[in-house]
């Protein structure tokens, strides 16, 4: 995010809940196996939605929902004295896997739970769908499948990692803006970049210590969890398929 982008206007600033906060290099977790985050380098991110559109094929998300999405906002950047001009802040958004989750607690009957690699999920056979998790998230992160009427979200495409593979919006993103790796490993990409000390998470207040961190994050934005997607939109009707060279 440039210079100019990061004097946002200033009733941006006053509608958000919450600010940004220098995130350090997280301590280890407990034992020696990986603990999974993400870095998203805002200034690389296009807003071009190939994450969303990726992560709903590969996770089978349906219409209206989304697990990854990119929330844009418009801005006012600030040139100097007298010059102003509109522009466009780019906020991928998805769960943040965090060191304390508060959905967990919230679940009356322990279908979310966090693996030992850190990442947060939802068993859909345990689930009852009481929608708990889903106003305990403060990110917004969370939303009940109108298919399978249980608790969906983001995995960090779990079955993928397991595999040795990236998540689905990692591997899709054109600008390299979304880094995957283990937090753990202090050689990693993700380490060092948190490593820079100039990573920010979402909603710092909140105290769920988030483990996807943002750099060039405004403080106008870290509270916002809302916005709108352009382009193209998860619950928009698909565009006619052409059949035999007619649309």
């Amino acid at each position: 995010m440039t210079a100019t982008r990061r004097g946002l206007l200033a009733g941006l600033a006053g509608a958000c809940a919450g600010t940004a906060a220098s995130a350090s290099t997280p301590a280890p977790d407990a034992g020696s196996g990986p603990r999974y985050g993400m870095v998203v380098d805002l200034a690389k991110c296009i807003g071009c939605q190939a994450c969303t559109v990726s992560c709903i094929f590969e996770n089978a998300v349906p219409p209206g929902s989304f697990r990854t999405i990119v929330s844009t906002y418009e801005v006012t950047l600030d040139d100097g004295p007298g010059h102003r001009r509109a522009g466009m802040a780019m906020l991928p958004r998805l769960c943040n896997h965090c060191a304390e989750p508060p959905c967990i607690p919230v679940c009356p009957v322990g279908a979310t739970f966090q693996r030992p690699d850190g990442i947060v999920v939802v068993d859909g056979d345990v689930c009852v769908g009481c929608a708990y998790c889903v106003q305990a998230c403060p990110y917004d992160a969370r939303f009940i499948n109108a298919e399978t009427e249980t608790a969906d979200k983001c995995t960090f495409c779990a079955h993928r990692v397991d595999a040795g593979l990236l998540p689905a919006c990692v591997e899709s993103c054109v600008g390299g803006a979304r880094i995957f790796g283990d937090l753990n490993d202090p050689d990693s990409t993700v380490s060092r970049l948190l490593a820079a000390g100039e990573a920010a998470t979402l909603k710092p207040e909140a105290g769920t210590k988030p483990r996807v961190f943002y750099l060039g994050l405004d403080a106008a934005l870290a509270g916002k969890v809302d916005g709108t997607p352009t382009l193209w939109r998860p619950e928009s009707d698909p565009p006619p398929v052409a059949k035999h060279g007619r649309a």
